[in-house]
């Protein structure tokens, strides 16, 4: 039992890049770089949301009092979220400020080494203009993906989250799913630490962002990894869930 917690504990260590020899990683042996966005079928059904120039109802609010005021909400207003909101929250938790080229885009969060190893995927459930169902953001178009129409959602993403039944009363649950290999192109087996600190940054942008909308959010940890994957519709392997969060007006 010790032995297995020490285990555990080395991956908050950084000594772990001592036995890499990052001369021998793919991005030091020449392979191009993967792309800052998970590819998609160009003729797949995408939706433009609101940018940032055409925002209309997205309050300025004090920092410090944003800091002060956070807090984890689990019960929400019954009233939906607007996508101009929603395209708010995206461009704050995942949205791209400027585009080096198609491997390297600088956003509105850090990440070790600009790696963004990271995609944002939604259960939607009562946002205006949305139907329900599951959606990826795409952050180089500002756009979201249709995933999925998915029968019973409400069913799937409560027990997909091991009864956490505020995930299905959620206006809208945002779920992170990771690419590992966008973080081990460059750091081999350090990668895995930093794509965890990377999604800690991305929730507390929305955290934070949501006092902007009269919004609340409640991060999750706690999930049923193969159930939430295969709602998503990824792998599990190259691609999985990380980390989720619900947003609901408070």
């Amino acid at each position: 039992m010790e032995m297995s917690i020490n285990n555990y504990r080395s991956f908050l260590k950084d000594t772990i890049r001592r036995s890499i020899d990052f001369s021998q990683t793919d991005q030091n042996r020449g392979v191009y770089p993967p792309p800052i966005e998970k590819p998609y079928d160009k003729d797949s059904q995408c939706i433009d949301l609101v940018s940032k120039d055409h925002w209309q109802n997205i309050s300025r609010i004090d920092l410090i009092s944003a800091i002060d005021n956070r807090r984890s909400h689990r019960s929400f207003r019954n009233k939906p979220l607007t996508l101009e909101e929603l395209s708010f929250l995206l461009w704050a938790t995942q949205g791209i400020r400027e585009s080096e080229n198609e491997a390297t885009a600088y956003r509105t969060v850090p990440s070790a080494g600009c790696r963004h190893a990271l995609e944002t995927y939604l259960c939607v459930l009562n946002v205006t203009g949305l139907e329900t169902g599951i959606y990826r953001y795409l952050p180089v178009e500002h756009q979201l993906l249709i995933v999925s129409r998915e029968k019973n959602l409400v069913e799937k993403i409560v027990s997909a989250t091991l009864g956490q039944y505020f995930t299905g009363l959620a206006p809208v649950t945002f779920v992170w799913t990771t690419i590992p290999y966008r973080m081990e192109w460059r750091y081999h087996m350090a990668a895995h630490k930093v794509i965890a600190l990377d999604a800690g940054h991305v929730c507390q942008n929305l955290y934070l962002a949501s006092s902007a909308i009269g919004g609340g959010v409640c991060a999750i940890a706690a999930y049923h990894q193969e159930l939430m994957d295969q709602l998503l519709g990824v792998d599990g392997e190259n691609e999985f869930t990380i980390y989720l969060a619900v947003v609901g007006k408070i």
